[in-house]
């Protein structure tokens, strides 16, 4: 492989450049960069002036479903829809059948990711913190470690005891990587489908109250004052509430940190007035005012990292009353599109701040060596033209599911091409 990237914008929050370059790429490595660079005829020329050179991005918050819910996704089509959306890796929640609890559940995922795509998505387990997620007794948070989990979750399902919340919080600190928390108190949210507050009382659907998120968040923050060492993650933070916490927490000196989904910024309750299933996640859409401090949050670092919970279903298991429909949508193809969109294009944030947040921050919160864009390194790229405007059409999906609630949705900008070991992607 020779590319020849020309005049690209050069966004690398390592680094701290931005700038217009060329990049030389032979054999999966940076060859040279520098300014108007020439090349014989065995490299292949792309144009990218107008277009941007980003470190690869990382989801940190996909289902992948695979083992035991292939009907739903694979490794291999969730690889092939996080590459077609600009992701050279993703880190899949362990809410597998069997869990990822243990050794050979996250060896099989490791080794699984690196066989499909031609290995362009490198795929990280993200560890359950209890066995089979019961929430009882620990998973061998060891044994996970070796085989590579970059995080420990119970997503799907919050940690609800105390007690093994403070134990996992001990014993995740030894490794130095985070307890990723699905915030949810979830005596309160029994029977709940969206948010609870006036759309839901308009439309007689039971309700989630935003409380429930805040209660969960101001527990844990509370245990973490304990273990002064440990590092607590927020998972798809929706309410106003539960981020003034997280900022507080933050500004005490606690290692917090917390993720928000496109939905989450794109969305409000409102959407789910026409009973479309595919607005059904948890946590719900919430209220215009909890948008706003999302965006706010963005805006201001509280909020560090943009991931999808991308999480697929069927169409026949979404095709149901909305009371009985799963929770969650895909989201691997349209993140980009929606963060340039409502974030950038809407100058909520700037483009480097885009780029840190889909790459550089979450990679240093699970504790992933950074992505170097100089000579002599991997090349490790996202390419996304920020620009181009496009129509959401699901049928084009490479994700084997197709619940988006953006269908037919106008977006500003897209990822346009990924390379990572020594494979590359262009569209």
């Amino acid at each position: 492989m020779k590319l020849h990237l020309k005049g690209g914008r050069l966004v690398d929050p390592v680094s701290g450049k931005d700038e217009s370059l060329d990049l030389l790429i032979r054999d999966g490595r940076i060859e040279m960069i520098g300014r108007n660079l020439s090349a014989d005829s065995s490299f292949r020329s792309v144009d990218l002036r107008g277009k941007v050179i980003a470190p690869g991005f990382i989801d940190m918050h996909v289902h992948l479903r695979e083992p035991g819910f292939e009907h739903k996704e694979t490794i291999e089509t969730g690889c092939a829809a996080a590459a077609a959306g600009g992701f050279t890796a993703v880190c899949c929640m362990p809410n597998t059948n069997p869990a990822i609890d243990d050794e050979s559940v996250a060896t099989y995922v490791r080794e699984k990711g690196k066989s499909v795509c031609d290995g362009l998505v490198d795929v990280y387990p993200i560890g359950a913190v209890t066995k089979g997620r019961a929430g009882a007794e620990l998973a061998p948070m060891a044994e996970l470690v070796q085989a590579g989990a970059v995080g420990f979750s119970d997503d799907g399902s919050p940690v609800a005891s105390a007690e093994i919340m403070r134990r996992a919080l001990e014993y995740s600190s030894m490794y130095g990587i985070p307890i990723i928390q699905h915030a949810e108190e979830s005596t309160l949210t029994q029977d709940g489908c969206m948010n609870e507050g006036f759309v839901a009382t308009r439309l007689g659907m039971p309700g989630i109250p935003s409380v429930a998120e805040e209660l969960m968040v101001v527990r844990d923050i509370i245990l973490l004052r304990y273990i002064p060492k440990a590092r607590y993650h927020v998972a798809h933070i929706s309410t106003a509430n539960a981020l003034d916490h997280v900022r507080r927490a933050r500004k005490e000196g606690l290692d917090v940190t917390c993720e928000a989904t496109p939905h989450h910024f794109t969305l409000t309750d409102e959407a789910v007035s026409g009973f479309d299933t595919n607005t059904k996640m948890n946590p719900p859409l919430r209220t215009a005012d909890d948008v706003a401090a999302l965006k706010e949050g963005l805006r201001d670092g509280t909020i560090e990292v943009i991931a999808t919970d991308h999480a697929p279903h069927t169409i026949d298991e979404k095709d149901v009353e909305y009371t009985q429909a799963p929770f969650g949508i895909v989201g691997l193809e349209t993140v980009v599109g929606l963060s340039l969109t409502e974030l950038v294009d809407a100058k909520i944030i700037t483009l480097y701040q885009l780029v840190e947040k889909l790459s550089t921050n979450p990679r240093k919160i699970l504790s992933l060596p950074p992505i170097k864009i100089a000579e002599g390194e991997p090349a490790n790229l996202t390419l996304v033209d920020p620009v181009v405007e496009w129509t959401v059409d699901l049928a084009a999906f490479h994700s084997k599911s197709r619940n988006s609630p953006f269908h037919g949705r106008r977006l500003k900008g897209r990822a346009i091409g990924i390379l990572n070991n020594g494979s590359v992607r262009l569209s």
